[in-house]
């Protein structure tokens, strides 16, 4: 298993593994997204209650949670070492910078530490509260009671710095998603001259409309509740 280790920790296995564990935060989010959108239905968050009571009491789901957080502690941790990498392998920087890579492209590291900041403080709104102290809003589906996320979400983004934070931090993932979605690939060695471009449309389709539809929730809700 030395070898296993060593290729882990060189390098190009690191890159590896933040392609493959970018790939499935990518899908993570679109599944996320899909259940989200739910709350643009006028019905008052009861189709998105539902879905969110599903998640949050299926086996199943609930280990890929497990696997989704490895997954992304994972990805961080990597996406620091080869940054801290990077910076050792010149101390000193450049004279002059030539690099005509897009600017978000060289910032990975400052727009992933941005979304860090973000997710912390989104586990804390939503996930810690359906998870573990539960909310104080409360529903009655099927006969039993259940935690009325809609409500909590309607709570929180009642908050204006709330509803600007999302937004900041949807712009920043937009541009994370802009290099992370086609260096995903191109790490894993899916880069042809074939396939490429598409890859790059499909990633910059992507890259927009996905952290737009997030950004789109608090700002409707916000709306909502303040001119309803």
């Amino acid at each position: 298993m030395n070898w296993f280790t060593q290729t882990l920790t060189s390098t190009l296995g690191k890159k590896m593994v933040m392609g493959i564990t970018g790939l499935f935060l990518i899908i993570f989010l679109i599944v996320h997204c899909g259940v989200n959108a739910l709350v643009f239905f006028p019905d008052d968050g009861e189709m998105f209650n539902k879905a969110a009571h599903f998640m949050g009491t299926n086996f199943f789901i609930r280990l890929g949670e497990v696997v989704l957080f490895i997954g992304i502690l994972w990805h961080i941790v990597q996406s620091l070492m080869v940054t801290l990498t990077n910076v050792m392998a010149r101390p000193h920087g450049y004279a002059k910078f030539t690099n005509s890579s897009p600017w978000y492209s060289r910032s990975m590291g400052l727009l992933g530490t941005l979304i860090l900041i973000f997710l912390i403080i989104h586990l804390a709104h939503f996930w810690v509260k359906s998870r573990i102290t539960g909310v104080s809003h409360q529903i009655s589906f099927e006969g039993k009671s259940m935690d009325n996320l809609y409500g909590e979400m309607v709570t929180v983004f009642s908050e204006l710095w709330v509803v600007i934070l999302y937004v900041l931090a949807m712009i920043s993932l937009s541009y994370h998603l802009m290099h992370g979605f086609q260096s995903a690939f191109q790490t894993l060695g899916i880069n042809h001259k074939k396939y490429t471009p598409l890859i790059q449309m499909l990633g910059l389709i992507y890259s927009i409309l996905i952290p737009l539809a997030f950004a789109a929730m608090p700002v409707v809700m916000y709306i909502q509740f303040w001119y309803n």
